[in-house]
């Protein structure tokens, strides 16, 4: 997504672009092939973050449709309170 994509978006949150995929790579999250054409696609995986930059919870899956629910991810944020 572009910077002025993402602006006009109303997105107030940096945006990370990795069309070589080297940061899927870096943390691991590449599924080859797993993609439409056999292209190679990132796992879908979500992180929570606190405030210090430490991850308290991940959710990571092979299949490209599926996702963590709000509600896993709202339960996770109130434990950390």
């Amino acid at each position: 997504m572009s910077h002025n994509l993402a602006t006009k978006a109303g997105y107030t949150f940096p945006i990370l672009s990795d069309p070589d995929a080297a940061v899927i790579r870096r943390y691991h999250l590449l599924h080859p092939a797993g993609g439409p054409d056999a292209h190679d696609i990132a796992r879908p995986a979500e992180f929570l973050v606190d405030a210090s930059k430490i991850v308290r919870w991940t959710n990571f899956t092979e299949d490209i449709r599926v996702r963590a629910r709000a509600d896993e991810m709202l339960a996770a944020a109130r434990q950390l309170r």
